[in-house]
């Protein structure tokens, strides 16, 4: 009989790790199962895609001693380690009562997590709950990267909670081999313990970004090329290098750029395209619902973040043919991009070097065919059935 299975996510806003959501739970619906995705709240740019796929659960928060509590009865001997988090942690530690009340009414086979807090938040509810549910926590960034330069102590905290917790979990996963050594080495893991599954990406609407007609007269043919930038405005983004490497391009031809996504830094990174000048080529409509059909149309994708565990977004470039830049930083980039082979890399923070590479790229863009036939692997089913046999493997082996 199908089972049922849960997918624990901090928040519904339209970053990658809500995508990868979305796309997991159409997969396993499709495959039979009933789905419900758990979040601490249900509102947000990636809701539609996700309710379209699964059964959305609210956690509701309880207050902020009572989810503190939960915790540390959670695993009181292990307060030395984990007081950082309990004392003033992630704000999930309010929904740990929901989550634990959840998985006592419903009793799923099994829960996908996906981040360090609700990694954490789902072995802790698990075993307060007194049920059987098999637990796969999922990492999706580098945790030493996350823990040394966050100004949070929780977070810093995070190696070592993690240490002690993730043992329990039925299953270990990083999104990259470069996530997986560094969750082996900051927390002191076995690394035979962690599989790695890259991020479910391509599928059907992905691949068809390329037939869809440019959803802006920027992107029509002839118009000067557009520069493109996708992901939450976010400090780790650091969409600011961008615009001073889009800056330093545009004074030698012409260009524009475009950067799809919401988040904190979008009054800094508009006051900085007025000093720099550059407001009227610069346009930032929002969350865009398919980037897929902007990136078919622009001339190359900049991927500038500090670390990035995976990078979505240079796959679904490449999968409708679009060159790619990324900074070489901590994570999955270079390995995405063959070392450089299918992309140039450049090192994070520097701007010039930024606007040297899209120019190299502009003036000499790679084959189309051999992007998109390198973003293929990284396929929605492929991803789903290696979830699906750790969280159910006695229903893979069913099948095979």
């Amino acid at each position: 009989m199908p089972a049922t299975l849960a997918i624990l996510v901090r928040a519904l806003d339209g970053g990658g790790m809500q995508r990868n959501v979305a796309r997991l739970a159409a997969a396993f619906r499709a495959r039979g199962h009933a789905v419900d995705v758990l979040a601490t709240g249900t509102e947000g740019p990636m809701r539609s895609a996700v309710a379209a796929a699964a059964r959305l659960v609210p956690l509701r928060p309880a207050g902020h001693l009572g989810g503190r509590l939960r915790a540390l009865l959670a695993d009181p001997a292990g307060f030395a380690v984990n007081a950082p988090l309990f004392l003033g942690g992630p704000a999930i530690l309010r929904h740990l009562p929901a989550l634990e009340a959840y998985l006592r009414a419903v009793r799923p086979v099994a829960l996908l997590s996906l981040g360090t807090q609700c990694n954490l938040a789902a072995l802790w509810a698990r075993r307060l709950a007194g049920v059987a549910t098999r637990i796969v926590v999922s990492e999706h960034n580098p945790l030493s990267v996350v823990a040394r330069s966050s100004r949070r102590r929780f977070r810093r905290a995070y190696p070592a909670a993690v240490a002690r917790a993730y043992p329990a979990a039925a299953a270990i996963v990083a999104v990259s081999t470069a996530v997986a050594d560094d969750l082996a080495a900051a927390a002191g893991l076995d690394p035979a313990t962690i599989a790695t599954v890259p991020n479910p990406v391509v599928d059907a609407a992905t691949a068809a970004g390329r037939d869809r007609p440019p959803p802006h007269p920027w992107l029509e043919p002839g118009a000067p090329p557009v520069v493109l930038g996708v992901g939450r405005l976010h400090p780790n983004k650091a969409f600011a290098d961008l615009l001073l490497a889009f800056a330093a391009l545009r004074a030698v031809r012409p260009a524009r750029c475009v950067i799809l996504g919401e988040g904190p830094e979008r009054a800094a990174l508009a006051a900085r395209a007025r000093t720099l000048g550059i407001e009227p080529d610069l346009l930032m409509p929002g969350f865009v619902s398919e980037p897929e059909a902007w990136m078919a149309h622009a001339a190359v994708l900049a991927l500038t973040s500090r670390h990035e565990g995976f990078g979505n977004v240079l796959i679904e470039a490449m999968a409708v043919g679009c060159p790619v830049v990324a900074t070489d930083c901590p994570g999955a980039p270079r390995a995405l991009l063959g070392s450089g082979r299918l992309g140039r890399l450049v090192e994070p923070g520097k701007p010039l070097p930024l606007a040297e590479a899209l120019l190299a790229t502009l003036a000499a863009p790679p084959d189309p065919a051999r992007l998109r036939a390198a973003a293929a692997s990284f396929g929605v089913d492929r991803a789903a059935e290696r979830y699906l046999a750790l969280l159910v493997p006695e229903d893979a082996h069913g099948r095979g």
